[in-house]
């Protein structure tokens, strides 16, 4: 058994054991053997097994068996905001705020790395989106909306970043906010910021596209 040697953190057996062997890459044995290796027993595994399933950390498939997936952060924040979301819908609000400050702090960096083809994407997003609100019958939209935000961080390497903005789209989702079109004239007026900064980026003013971000972001909090 090939093993990296780690600090021990307060996590389950198993997910100890996927942290920190090297085979896992090409599948894990069964969980009664897992039970002989670890000292634990089966049951104890399977729970295990489901909870780092439902973390995103492995995948388990008929006839190829259980794997261990790329590590992303968004599955646990799901997980934890569509429980808080349950309990109250105003957890959105206070959850926006932090991907707020977290796309503004990232801003630099993030869009230092796109590439031509990414700034391509971005423009057509534009497109896309204008030809929706300015069609014979008005649409809202919202994968625009997400794949545009997403587009513009794709590019850095940090897990929790991504993990944090991705998360936020599907908590966008959750409560109903794209199907909300706030007024024709609201969701204009926010394309016009979408397109101030692909703009921006495209021709490499990047202080000016943070400023529409920014901007941007103080009109969604005061969405009709």
């Amino acid at each position: 058994m090939v093993t990296r040697e780690r600090k021990s953190p307060n996590i389950s057996e198993f997910m100890r054991y996927l942290a920190t062997n090297e085979e896992v890459e090409n599948g894990l044995p069964s969980l009664k053997q897992l039970s002989l290796d670890l000292g634990v027993s089966v049951a104890s595994l399977r729970e295990q097994l489901e909870v780092a399933r439902a973390l995103g950390l492995v995948e388990v498939k008929p006839r190829l068996g259980t794997r261990r997936k790329d590590y992303s952060f968004a599955p646990a924040i799901r997980q934890s905001l569509g429980y808080a979301l349950a309990l109250n819908n105003e957890h959105f609000r206070k959850y926006s705020e932090l991907r707020n400050h977290v796309e503004s702090a990232f801003w630099y960096e993030a869009v230092e790395l796109l590439t031509e083809q990414d700034k391509n994407e971005l423009q057509n997003l534009i497109t896309r989106a204008f030809e929706k609100l300015q069609g014979a019958r008005i649409q809202v939209p919202h994968e625009e909306h997400r794949q545009l935000h997403l587009t513009i961080f794709s590019r850095l390497e940090n897990p929790f970043v991504t993990g944090i903005l991705e998360a936020y789209w599907d908590a966008y989702e959750n409560v109903g906010l794209n199907v909300f079109t706030g007024g024709y004239e609201y969701l204009q007026e926010v394309w016009q910021y979408h397109r101030a900064m692909v703009d921006a980026i495209c021709e490499g003013k990047n202080e000016d596209g943070y400023n529409a971000l920014i901007a941007h972001a103080d009109l969604l909090y005061h969405r009709p």
